[in-house]
């Protein structure tokens, strides 16, 4: 099955279009199976993938690490997922407190992707000194869109309410074996070759501006084995989080994004093989997780898609929901 699964994988490697891949698959009964093939670095010296090889989650960290430390928070009682970020982060915009927009937003807002912020900002061209460029994050009066969009600015803002109501960076709290914020305790994968940073980066994140900003953010910074990633579906699908936890990331919020998650649509990520009872959610790297609720299954697709360059159609846009309809159409065939 796995095989079969991991075909259009191997057979993005053997057309040149990614370096490597690994694929694990997940079910509620805690069987498990992972593939790997091709190489974890190209330049500046050749490296084959093997399953202990560390990725650079990317933006999966906003589901795995983010998102799962702001549910448990809530549930813990430290805060309100309606309440104001500023419940938190009273600082923010405090130079105009009667008429900021972004003393308005709630966590909730945030984990949904409902503001006005747009969706990315060159915030490491402002500087190199992480507390200033989170003071600057927190005083910025950020330009609104007309309609909201996925912004990591969201989650930018999160990580900092985290850091705020825990009184420790957000790499202290416990992810579990296989999951940690960089550098990681392992051989890692090469990502791109930076133009700011002037080298290939490899265990460091790729994230300009998370790296600029201390490298642990609410947004990117996480590292992961297949087997971390696999672990944390497993324990997703097992219901080893609270029932809140579980109807948070499933439940629609805005359109059809949950608390932190996507929820299955036409032309997502996950395939249309699925069940629409499925949430993913994918990284720039070209890092993704699925889960699949109805058919307790979940798969987890981790390539170096930007090695050695970004700037290269790697097919990721299409090889992910070719893996999630082959995934499916292995574990679960019509």
């Amino acid at each position: 099955m796995i095989r079969k699964a991991f075909a259009p994988a191997a057979a993005a490697i053997e057309a040149g279009r990614i370096p490597g891949a690994v694929l694990g698959v997940v079910r509620a009964d805690r069987r498990r199976w992972v593939r790997h093939a091709g190489m974890a670095a190209l330049v500046p010296e050749p490296e084959a993938m093997t399953l202990d090889h560390w990725f650079d989650l990317a933006s999966v960290s906003k589901v795995i690490a983010t998102t799962t430390m702001i549910l448990c928070l809530a549930e813990e009682g430290k805060l309100d997922l309606d309440a104001p970020l500023t419940s938190a982060i009273p600082d923010l915009r405090q130079y105009d407190l009667a008429g900021a927009y972004e003393r308005t937003l709630t966590f909730r807002d945030c984990l949904a992707h409902r503001t006005l912020f747009p969706a990315v900002e060159p915030i490491y061209t402002y500087g190199d000194d992480p507390q200033r460029l989170r003071a600057f994050v927190l005083q910025r009066e950020w330009k609104h869109i007309a309609e909201p969009v996925y912004s990591d600015i969201n989650f930018i803002l999160l990580g900092i309410a985290i850091e705020r109501i825990t009184g420790k960076p957000l790499g202290e709290w416990p992810l579990g074996l296989g999951l940690s914020y960089g550098p990681p305790p392992g051989p890692a994968v090469a990502t791109e070759r930076c133009m700011w940073r002037g080298r290939v980066l490899k265990g460091e994140v790729h994230d300009e501006n998370c790296a600029a900003l201390g490298g642990q953010t609410g947004h990117a910074g996480l590292f992961g084995t297949v087997a971390g990633v696999l672990d944390f579906a497993e324990d997703v699908l097992t219901g080893k989080y609270p029932d809140a936890f579980t109807d948070a990331i499933r439940t629609p919020q805005y359109g059809h994004r949950t608390c932190g998650w996507e929820r299955k649509f036409d032309g997502w990520s996950g395939g249309q093989a699925c069940s629409d009872e499925t949430i993913g959610h994918t990284g720039f790297t070209g890092t993704g997780l699925w889960i699949d609720f109805e058919r307790g299954l979940a798969w987890t697709l981790l390539t170096n898609r930007v090695h050695p360059t970004r700037h290269f159609d790697s097919g990721i846009f299409t090889l992910r929901p070719a893996t999630g309809d082959a995934v499916i159409n292995a574990w679960s065939p019509a």
